[in-house]
């Protein structure tokens, strides 16, 4: 957590000319706020700080018809809505500071967002860390309609409003001025994005901060770049113009501040890959997201993206350090979950040269763009559209050159959703199918075999990471994707391939809660535990006993993976029929919009994209 007990306050004056400005005010506000913020509204009486007051709740609230009465006889109003618990007071009767508790104060404003009319009436209870002053005047010009409005930002409200006067000025020169601002539901990052609703055409806002780096966990380096993560905005930048360019539904930038980490994107809609209630794949789109990776994956795919004119956007590769610190995420965060303590340092060694030997394989193969988080929260279904270009991409920033596998394992064994098995089959053989018929030398016995190794390591990434979620992040609704994810990892250790892992795993990692037998086995892993840091402990004399030896896999990089017959292996599911029309390649791409702006705003796309002058101005939303 950021300390902002020493951040300087931040001034912004503005000049509101009607009521509609008032309103655009609040939305930009209430995309700011937080739990604990304070806003504290000053001015004389008929000023307009419940005119302000009101417009706030209700963007908050994102209901334009809320009533919001005024709080100047019950002193408080309260209102419980989805994002936020909101509190708004008017202490304009309040005969001593004293009296606030009185009325429960403290109490009904402890993690709220509270907006305050007449605060100076309130004390020192009402100069929270993280506060926001509003003061109100009237200018001498069009008394009647316009508003002076001068904000001071304090603690982690100072930067805020900071970043907000940034994205209030990328909206203004995205053309989306007017638009209504509309929360989105997130991913699991920090990233934040809202709807801009406007006239014509919708945009989509991305408010991506720069990642801090975290502590050094390896060589002096930090997870996130040993993992390749993306720190800014400029690999989505990249990506998104090389994929569009190349016929896939990336959405168009409209406009980029690349210094603070904004986007205005093109809105690609909101229908997915699943339908129903419960939410199920829809087999038809589940095989556009196949045909897309079958197309994307014949092609020849550049290490280097352009961003600007001026900045080049380079792929990492999905290198085995990466590999191999994404799935001790399971030894760091899933084994504490569980309750087992972390493997002593032999262990993890051990564990970390079964995965070097498994993964050795797919990291010999040609590279491709793997995009890293195709699955079905990151994939948006646009029947408008025509062959792959039906199937928009998201949420590509953290793109590697790597396996091929890697991202049609993350479709079709989706962390978020059941795939039937059925399915899961019949997608791996559509994709093997359409990549031999482009391609006959494509050696289906290798990707099935990467398929297996690359499944089981996303797996047990994605155990960590969920477990993760949970205990740093508070966010235990990950918790109940696990047993999918186990599901799933049982499924890829069946391939003889992976023997030697599956028994780490037999002799080390429980299942997760609710399996037959796990907590049987987490006893057992935490007395084993315990007799090992015993041994440890009372033997320094002696050499530490030898590691486990697992055989190496008898059969080489090309033979064909096999599994046991109950456990229905994953080889390619005979289809008669063409699956994608291979010999007219990827759809040809639509013309983007221009890209505004100016520097640090991206000013251009690329040229290879053919796109208007970017000086010219964008076309009303």
């Amino acid at each position: 957590m950021v300390d902002t007990r020493n951040v300087r306050p931040v001034h912004w004056e503005v000049v509101l000319p009607n009521e509609e400005a008032t309103g655009r005010l609040a939305m930009d506000l209430a995309a700011t706020l937080a739990p604990g913020d304070i806003v504290a509204l000053n001015g004389d009486l008929g000023a307009g700080k419940t005119t302000l007051a009101r417009a706030l709740v209700r963007a908050l609230a994102e209901d334009d018809e809320l009533e919001v009465p005024s709080p100047t006889f019950t002193l408080m109003q309260l209102y419980d809505l989805p994002r936020h618990r909101v509190v708004h007071a008017d202490l304009y009767r309040l005969g001593e500071p004293e009296e606030l508790e009185e009325i429960g104060w403290s109490d009904q404003t402890d993690g709220a967002v509270v907006l305050v009319e007449w605060p100076e009436r309130g004390g020192e209870a009402i100069l929270g860390a993280n506060r926001l002053d509003i003061t109100i005047s009237i200018p001498e010009q069009n008394p009647e309609h316009a508003r002076r409005v001068r904000l001071l930002g304090h603690g982690r409200l100072a930067e805020a409003l900071r970043r907000m006067r940034a994205i209030r000025a990328l909206i203004d020169l995205a053309g989306f001025g007017p638009a209504r601002r509309r929360h989105l539901q997130g991913d699991a990052s920090s990233r934040t994005y809202e709807r801009l609703i406007g006239a014509k055409r919708d945009a989509v806002l991305m408010n991506a901060p720069r990642r801090p780096d975290g502590p050094p966990v390896r060589g002096g380096k930090p997870y996130s770049q040993i993992a390749h993560l993306a720190e800014d905005v400029k690999p989505f930048v990249a990506l998104a113009r090389g994929l569009k360019i190349r016929g896939f539904s990336a959405p168009t930038i409209y406009a980029a501040d690349l210094n603070e980490g904004l986007l205005v994107i093109e809105d690609l809609g909101d229908e997915g890959m699943l339908a129903g209630l419960p939410s199920a794949p829809v087999p038809e789109r589940y095989e556009a997201a196949a045909d897309v990776l079958a197309v994307l994956h014949q092609l020849e795919l550049p290490a280097t993206l352009q961003v600007s004119p001026e900045i080049d956007h380079h792929l990492p590769h999905y290198d085995i350090e990466a590999l191999l610190i994404e799935a001790e995420l399971l030894l760091d965060w899933y084994l504490p979950h569980r309750g087992v303590p972390a493997p002593a340092p032999e262990l993890r060694e051990q564990f970390r040269a079964l995965w070097s030997e498994a993964l050795a394989g797919p990291l010999a193969q040609k590279p491709v763009w793997v995009l890293r988080d195709y699955h079905s929260p990151n994939l948006i279904w646009m029947p408008e559209r025509e062959g792959t270009a039906r199937v928009g991409l998201l949420d590509f920033q953290d793109a590697v050159m790597g396996p091929a596998a890697y991202d049609l394992v993350s479709l079709t064994q989706d962390a978020r959703v059941d795939v039937p098995e059925e399915l899961e089959l019949a997608l791996l053989g559509r994709y093997i199918k359409a990549r031999r018929q482009v391609d006959p030398a494509f050696d289906m016995r290798d990707f099935a075999a990467s398929y297996a190794v690359m499944g089981a390591q996303r797996a047990t990434k994605i155990l960590g990471i969920f477990a993760r979620l949970n205990r740093r992040d508070g966010k235990p609704h990950y918790l109940r994707h696990i047993p999918r994810i186990w599901t799933y990892l049982e499924r890829c250790l069946a391939f003889t391939e992976l023997d030697p892992l599956k028994a780490w795993f037999a002799a080390h990692v429980p299942p997760p809660e609710g399996v037959p037998g796990a907590e049987y086995i987490v006893e057992a892993l935490r007395a084993q535990a315990q007799a090992h840091a015993q041994t440890r402990t009372h033997t320094h004399a002696h050499a530490p006993a030898p590691a486990r030896s697992y055989p190496p896999a008898e059969a080489g990089p090309t033979s064909a993976p096999v599994a046991p017959a109950a456990a229905a292996p994953l080889s390619p599911a005979p289809l008669t029929e063409p699956v994608i029309d291979t010999a007219s390649g990827p759809e040809p791409a639509a013309e983007p919009a221009p890209v505004v702006g100016a520097d640090p705003v991206l000013a251009a796309a690329p040229a290879e994209e053919a796109v208007p002058d970017p000086a010219s101005p964008p076309a009303a939303p």
